[in-house]
């Protein structure tokens, strides 16, 4: 944990119409998942928004509103997040080696910044549920590519155990993430707290 942050790449309103391969309350949801995660164990975040006064559209405000002393790198020009001068320095002063990154659309926002900071010597992991493209299709060949040039994908409750690894020292934190966003194992909860209750 203490060499990772988080890369938040183009959440932006308008490009959200263009994923196809999540339904659009469990995309949102998946991205706040790991927006969470790394709000809450206090990992560096840089976030980039493609033209953000044009079509793509301004960043989720709920993002924003996670973490308002970010400053957000804007990109006018630059498809590949990585070639652009102020995204790529601000990775850099973090001093991570680790690199989670998830964005739209996955065959091109995560891709090829993926693959690029591959080659400058970063581990690079793919949140592939937080993040979205055009179709099933697309997602494979894009997973497949990645996975090929060395980029490891997870979901954001893999990230989130493997981060914080026990609950006895991280269980507050798992369990309001988990609670929140993975509702199916907040009904499990429930239930054994019910059971627990009664005994």
């Amino acid at each position: 944990m203490n060499d990772t942050a988080i890369l938040l790449i183009d959440h932006q309103v308008g490009l959200q119409a263009l994923v196809k391969d999540f339904d659009t309350v469990g995309f949102q949801n998946n991205v706040l998942a790991l927006a969470s995660i790394a709000k809450e164990l206090h990992l560096p975040v840089v976030i980039t928004a493609s033209v953000p006064e044009g079509p793509n559209g301004p960043l989720m405000p709920e993002i924003l509103e996670m973490f308002p002393d970010v400053a957000v790198v804007s990109r006018h020009g630059e498809v590949n997040a990585w070639d652009n001068p102020q995204f790529r320095a601000a990775v850099k002063k973090t001093g991570r080696k680790q690199l989670i990154m998830a964005g739209i659309v996955t065959d091109v926002c995560i891709a090829f910044p993926a693959l690029s900071a591959i080659e400058e010597g970063f581990q690079v992991f793919a949140a592939v549920d937080a993040s979205g493209t055009f179709n099933e299709v697309v997602r494979y060949a894009s997973w497949d590519r990645m996975s090929q040039g060395g980029v490891q994908l997870m979901n954001w409750f893999s990230i989130l155990c493997e981060l914080t690894r026990d609950w006895r020292v991280h269980g507050q934190v798992m369990t309001d993430i988990i609670v929140k966003h993975l509702p199916e194992y907040k009904n499990t909860m429930i239930t054994f707290n019910q059971t627990q209750s009664k005994n």
